[in-house]
């Protein structure tokens, strides 16, 4: 097995721009998304690269669905946290759970 790359919200925007560099590179890379599942069906036929879907906030689902791609991929090379919401906070004011 290759060099495995994680890129989280990786379907759109950034995140797809970051998988294709990756992917250029030679890494084996996975992109998760959370919601739209043609958006993403479409960026997997476009660039051959899988798509894995689940809520990076939810710790569990995170946690076995890493556990999956590692199973089936090998252990993780690399992990980009692209996926993100926007919520107006200055970090000295967020608890852990944000």
């Amino acid at each position: 097995m290759g060099r495995v790359a994680l890129v989280t919200g990786g379907t759109r925007g950034i995140g797809e721009a970051i998988c294709k560099a990756l992917q250029q590179k030679g890494y084996s890379v996975i992109a998760n998304y959370a919601g739209n599942d043609a958006a993403a069906a479409e960026f997997s036929e476009r660039t051959g690269i899988p798509v894995v879907k689940f809520d990076v906030s939810d710790f569990e689902a995170t946690k076995l669905q890493i556990k999956q791609i590692e199973d089936d991929n090998g252990p993780l090379d690399i992990l980009v946290n692209n996926a993100g919401i926007t919520r107006v906070c200055t970090l000295h004011r967020m608890d852990p759970n944000q």
